[in-house]
């Protein structure tokens, strides 16, 4: 049977190449993009960030949720939120992509086009990447950054006392994750936070700028990412349910739905805000806000001074 003419396996693969690299400029740090065996990319700081992140069609995104634009927006997202978290901005984007023989060409287009999208929304590019046939949809992007001579931001360096502060949402996208498993589209702010997250990119460098002691965005869900933190840096989170935000919109679906929308807000993943820790009597960056404090050693995370036991966060094989 000869393939569908607008299929991947019609396109080929180089002409697949053609159509997601023609026409696609780059930023200054892109010295050689797409078309040779490997791109070249300054390195100003003389060290590069680098983070990789693979999505899977039913696992991490789902077409007849989201558009091929959003998953790719989606994609580059999730990677450049991890860059953002050390403290660096991000230089550029490599991308592979493995779909079947029957894939739309279009669909690729447009999940490309997306990814160009959100890159060039922080003025990069995608520097190469590579196509090839699979049983299922994968998409893995690595993303790379500069630090711009500071050191960078990790999970090790939060200290008792210090504040505990969030720049970003929280809860929206698990609270659309929930609409759209009941078959609904709508709140259409509340399920596209889903289908696309809107990390606060500038807020990591600002966050390194102002004093930081450690930093991580929040993919997996708040608790359960501060679990990683409060390990890395061996002491104790607590987060207070007073300050956190939870938003008219998170309520009223929350009440639509039955649901509890701090449980949302504690223990939703992929809204990929940033969480950090900062000196106790520094002000905040812009953007930020205080939700808790650092506790000795020993006392883990707790929600307003107790254990908190209800399970949430996401950890692959264990789902």
């Amino acid at each position: 049977m000869s393939p569908d003419e607008h299929s991947v396996a019609a396109t080929g693969e180089f002409g697949l190449i053609r159509r997601v690299t023609e026409g696609r400029g780059q930023p200054p740090s892109t010295l050689l993009g797409p078309g040779d065996d490997a791109a070249v990319l300054a390195a100003p700081d003389g060290r590069v960030v680098v983070t990789t992140d693979v999505l899977v069609h039913g696992v991490h995104f789902r077409l007849d949720w989201s558009s091929p634009e959003q998953v790719g927006r989606k994609a580059v997202a999730v990677n450049l939120s991890d860059v953002a978290a050390m403290g660096a901005k991000p230089t550029s984007v490599v991308v592979g992509l493995a779909c079947p023989a029957d894939t739309p060409a279009q669909v690729v287009t447009e999940i490309m086009d997306g990814m160009w999208a959100e890159a060039g929304a922080v003025g990069i590019g995608v520097s190469g990447g590579d196509l090839v046939s699979a049983d299922q949809l994968v998409i893995s992007v690595t993303a790379l950054g500069d630090l711009e001579d500071r050191e960078p931001v990790t999970r090790s360096g939060a200290r008792p006392g210090d504040v505990l502060a969030v720049c970003g949402r929280l809860g929206w996208a698990a609270a659309g994750l929930a609409v759209l498993r009941r078959g609904f589209r709508s709140p259409v702010g509340v399920v596209n936070a889903q289908r696309c997250p809107e990390p606060p990119y500038q807020a990591g460098p600002q966050a390194a700028l102002a004093g930081a002691t450690a930093m991580m965005d929040v993919s997996d869900g708040l608790l359960a990412d501060l679990a990683h933190l409060a390990a890395a840096s061996e002491v104790g989170l607590d987060v207070q349910t007073a300050l956190l935000e939870v938003s008219t919109r998170l309520k009223e679906v929350g009440s639509a739905l039955g649901a509890d929308p701090l449980q949302w807000v504690l223990t939703g993943g992929e809204d990929h805000a940033l969480v950090a820790t900062f000196p106790p009597f520094d002000d905040l960056p812009e953007g930020w806000r205080k939700i808790g404090v650092v506790t000795m050693p020993g006392s883990g995370v707790t929600v307003d001074g107790r254990e908190f036991d209800q399970q949430g966060g996401w950890e692959h094989w264990q789902q």
